[in-house]
This record gives structure tokens, C-alpha cells and sequence, in this order.
């Protein structure tokens, strides 16, 4: 394969309509004749039963395709639930055990003031969080688990961003603060 094939095969990839030759040829700046003898090479190299990728032609251009073979399995594997995205309630909790952990469910509820059980009960069942043993007076103190780091991309809690780098509004920085210091007395409190 040619380096104009692969930069043809590069732009179907990450087209999500087919391309037309005259397209691929302004994209590539060159002639249309070389456009198609490009893609005569790459058809010849992406022949049925060649690669689990195929060329086809259509709607007037060129997109690519996966092999009819695969079918089957891309069901399957494509028919799987999506995983929801975090809920604003969530996210806070989240990040509450990121930057604090370990910590207690009822210091999670303090400094977000208001009940977080469902949140921490949902990041724990997907698997985001997890126990890490009890408090002296019985709550569950949580943690992040490997899977939040492999889902953030973190290699390791310390990269996390930092949190004096958040710019908050005037209002949001006086409740914060509050809150905090409303948590860190009952922390030292207990």
C-alpha cells in the first residue's frame, strides 16, 4: 500500500459520510487520476475476506465498512447498554472521595449538604468507588478504585488535577468555603 492509499484509507476512517473522489483529491492536493488509481489499490488490498475492514462505494463516494463476517459479533458487542453519564450529584460525590479519601458517607452528605446515598450507592455499583472499611462510630468510609483511574485516564491519584487551578465564582467560593470549614471543624470533632 502506497502512502496515498493510507491517507486515503486515514480520511475514510475518520469521515462519517462517504467521500467523494474529487473530495479526497482536494483533501490530498492531487490529481483525481491519482485519487482513483489510489483507491483501485486500496479496493485490491481491502478485498472481501482480505482484512476485517472493507471499501465500498457509497452514495456517490467511498466509506469503509466492516466485513460482513464480523456481523454477528458487532451485534453483540455494540448491543450492550451504554453506560449513563454522571449526574451532577454524582460527579460531586465523586470528586468529594477523589480529593478527601478516604471519607465517611456522612461527611460526603456534610460537605455536599444534602443526603448523598444514592450517589455513593451508584458510583459503588459502577464500580467508580468502593468501601474501604468503617469509621470508629460505624459509617462506611469509601475510596476510588482502579477502575476510576483506568475511566479518567489518571496514572495514579496524584494526577489529579489541581484543585486551586478551579476558578470558581464569588458565591461559589464563599459556600464552598463554608462547607469546608464547616467539615473540617466536624472532622477534627470527631
Amino acid at each position: 500500500m502506497n502512502d496515498l492509499s493510507r491517507k486515503i484509507e486515514s480520511l475514510l476512517f475518520l469521515s462519517n459520510q462517504p467521500v467523494t473522489e474529487m473530495a479526497l483529491a482536494e483533501a490530498c492536493e492531487v490529481e483525481l487520476e491519482e485519487i482513483q488509481g489510489a483507491l483501485a489499490a486500496l479496493e485490491e488490498e481491502m478485498a472481501p475476506g482480505r482484512r476485517g475492514i472493507l471499501l465500498r462505494r457509497v452514495g456517490g463516494g467511498f466509506t469503509l465498512a466492516s466485513d460482513p463476517a464480523a456481523e454477528a459479533a458487532a451485534r453483540r458487542l455494540l448491543s450492550k447498554p451504554r453506560t449513563p453519564p454522571l449526574t451532577q450529584a454524582q460527579a460531586e460525590t465523586l470528586a468529594i472521595v477523589a480529593y478527601l479519601q478516604p471519607v465517611a458517607r456522612p461527611e460526603i452528605a456534610r460537605i455536599r449538604g444534602v443526603s448523598s446515598e444514592s450517589a455513593v450507592n451508584s458510583l459503588a455499583e459502577r464500580g467508580l468507588i468502593e468501601e474501604a472499611g468503617r469509621s470508629r462510630f460505624g459509617a462506611s468510609i469509601y475510596r476510588t478504585s482502579a477502575l476510576f483511574e483506568k475511566v479518567f485516564g489518571l496514572d495514579g491519584l496524584d494526577a489529579l488535577p489541581d484543585p486551586s487551578r478551579f476558578d470558581p465564582t464569588p458565591e461559589d467560593e464563599r459556600e464552598i468555603r463554608e462547607r469546608l470549614l464547616a467539615a473540617g471543624e466536624q472532622r477534627a470533632e470527631s
